[in-house]
């Protein structure tokens, strides 16, 4: 475990510290359980990342961008 680890893990420990019993063990069950899932659990941030997914071919989806494009030059006085 590496230093920074430890002390996310001291962090936590003394934040959860002030728990009673039975929530500490209601903590523990929880993450037991959050441990023996085999699923993975991907966050909104994660889902935002990555390459893009479109049956469309590039030429396609570049040009379908460009041709939704609004123009408009008029100046608004602030």
């Amino acid at each position: 475990m590496s230093s920074a680890e430890q002390k996310m893990l001291d962090s936590y420990y003394r934040l959860l510290g002030g728990l009673s019993p039975a929530m500490k063990l209601n903590l523990i069950e929880r993450l037991k359980k959050s441990i023996k899932s085999p699923e993975a659990i991907t966050t909104e941030l994660e889902d935002a990342f990555g390459a893009w997914h479109s049956k469309e071919p590039a030429e396609e989806l570049i040009q379908s961008i460009r041709s939704s494009r609004n123009v408009n030059r008029q100046i608004e006085e602030l």
